[in-house]
């Protein structure tokens, strides 16, 4: 292999790297969720963990999600494993799904120590940008195996609207 070649190698890997990285970006950056616990979460205190990069006081956590459109409705699926459904308030509006809720913190009942916690866990905001606009009246969440489901009807002239969504 010459130095060309080897060049050559070289930029495509890092053309390929470049553009894996940028995807990654900006597929992640917005299901990048921010948890914040409080007094009810229930997380150990810090000298109860090996983990040196456990932080108790706030943690970031991928909540990835699925957004799906057709000509009458906009179906929102958003992972948000370990919760109790009604842990969770979904709110719909004119064009933005916002989901709340907090996250609690189970302990084990036997004697031990913690050496890894990487859940997130505490209270929470996740925006959705929908990409029309819905009536919000007429939304449908339903919250199955750590996945939740918002079904939203479309309107075709939209005024803006909000409402609370109750979880089946």
């Amino acid at each position: 292999m010459n130095l060309n070649e080897l060049k050559q190698s070289f930029s495509t890997l890092w053309d390929s790297m470049a553009e894996g990285w940028q995807h990654l970006r900006q597929s992640a950056s917005s299901a990048l969720t921010g948890f914040k616990p409080g007094q009810n979460t229930g997380l150990p205190d810090r000298k109860q963990v090996d983990d040196m990069f456990y932080i108790p006081s706030g943690t970031w956590s991928m909540l990835g999600n699925n957004l799906f459109e057709d000509d009458t409705r906009v179906v929102v699926q958003l992972e948000i494993p370990g919760m109790d459904k009604n842990a969770l308030q979904v709110e719909a509006q004119e064009n933005l799904l916002v989901v709340r809720g907090e996250k609690r913190f189970r302990r084990e009942d036997t004697e031990g120590r913690y050496r890894v916690l990487q859940c997130a866990y505490g209270s929470f905001e996740r925006v959705v940008q929908l990409p029309a606009a819905v009536v919000s009246e007429q939304a449908v969440a339903t919250y199955s195996d750590g996945v939740l489901r918002v079904e939203l009807p479309k309107v075709s002239a939209a005024t803006p609207r909000r409402h609370t969504v109750p979880i089946a």
